[in-house]
């Protein structure tokens, strides 16, 4: 499975009457540390965890503790400190040298600690912050559409009773249009798919993007006058024209220019994008969001494996590195 959290809250939400829950959270770093301050797990009463907390060294101890908070319906407070010889951190020969904080919340029929609602928000592409008590059985979800492209960075914030909260902004996993369902398509939806991210592929050719070919695929289009409308309403990230069609390219280029995706990447060298622009009637016009072309980091590759990693990277590295940072105060 997939890492993502809007894929942790799923199994949640389909097994959260069957059994027991704790939600894991790093809540503070020092030093290195493999994952960062928001960083969340979901353990069952099974012992079964979803997403991580470190590289994979602290899980086992992590499950272990959670059954206290289980148990007890109290929160679980941990410290693993890379740099004291008596911590199961430095025992384990992790080497990161940092300290990780951690808490163990138990969850219940009463309090899901606003997973729900931070579930739901997911699943309408909706942006927010994720409010949890350090300490405390209590957190909430607030919408709220300015969390920025890229904004990871959860930080404390003292209420005004004094109460530390962590707040963690959140934002759904990436949905990106490909033009084009030819053979080179596969990996970038096979890697893409991955991550956790969503994937739509467009090509109105009949003998391309057969569904049997991409059954990862959230949805196939063949119309390419929907393209615009489709993307505004399902909230595409970012899209990439490998149709190998200057034609079938063109077109859905020109109905992009009509959209407030983020980021397009074109396979290909510079001057064959220069024939997608004039196909699509739009050379002479700047368009309303930046363009990689050719498609992706030169990372060397030839492969469509290597040239689907290259594509991605370089829309992951448009998309996650957005600085600006917003931070709505933290409510009662």
């Amino acid at each position: 499975m997939s890492h993502q959290l809007s894929e942790m809250l799923n199994i949640w939400w389909s097994g959260r009457t069957k059994t027991e829950w704790v939600l894991g959270t790093v809540y503070r770093t020092e030093g290195s540390a493999y994952r960062k301050a928001g960083a969340m797990m979901l353990i069952d009463g099974r012992g079964r965890q979803y997403g991580l907390l470190s590289g994979g060294c602290l899980e086992a101890d992590i499950v272990r503790n959670a059954r206290k908070a289980m148990m007890t319906g109290n929160v679980v407070m941990l410290e693993y400190d890379g740099n004291d010889e008596d911590d199961v951190f430095f025992k384990l020969g992790v080497g990161c040298g940092g300290k990780v904080y951690i808490m163990l919340q138990p969850l219940s029929p009463e309090n899901d600690l606003g997973l729900g609602d931070l579930r739901a928000a997911l699943r309408a592409r909706q942006t927010g912050y994720y409010r949890q008590k350090i300490g405390g059985v209590k957190a909430n979800f607030v919408l709220d559409d300015r969390v920025l492209p890229g904004q990871q960075i959860a930080v404390t914030q003292r209420d005004q009773a004094g109460d530390d909260w962590l707040v963690t902004p959140v934002r759904p996993e990436p949905h990106i249009l490909i033009v084009g369902g030819g053979a080179d398509a596969r990996p970038v939806v096979n890697i893409a798919r991955e991550m956790g991210w969503q994937v739509t592929l467009a090509d109105p050719r009949p003998a391309n993007a057969r569904a049997e070919h991409f059954p990862n695929v959230g949805h196939i289009m063949r119309d390419m006058s929907q393209l615009a409308s489709y993307v505004e309403e399902h909230k595409v990230d970012a899209a990439i024209l490998m149709a190998h069609s200057v034609s079938i390219d063109g077109d859905a280029l020109r109905e992009m220019s009509k959209t407030r995706i983020r980021h397009l990447s074109s396979l290909g060298p510079r001057h064959r994008f220069a024939n997608v622009l004039d196909h699509a009637g739009l050379g002479d016009q700047k368009l309303p969001f930046p363009v990689s072309s050719p498609a992706g980091l030169d990372i060397g590759g030839q492969l469509p494996e290597s040239i689907a990693l290259s594509i991605l990277s370089g829309i992951h590295q448009v998309l996650y590195k957005e600085t600006g940072l917003h931070l709505a105060q933290v409510a009662e």
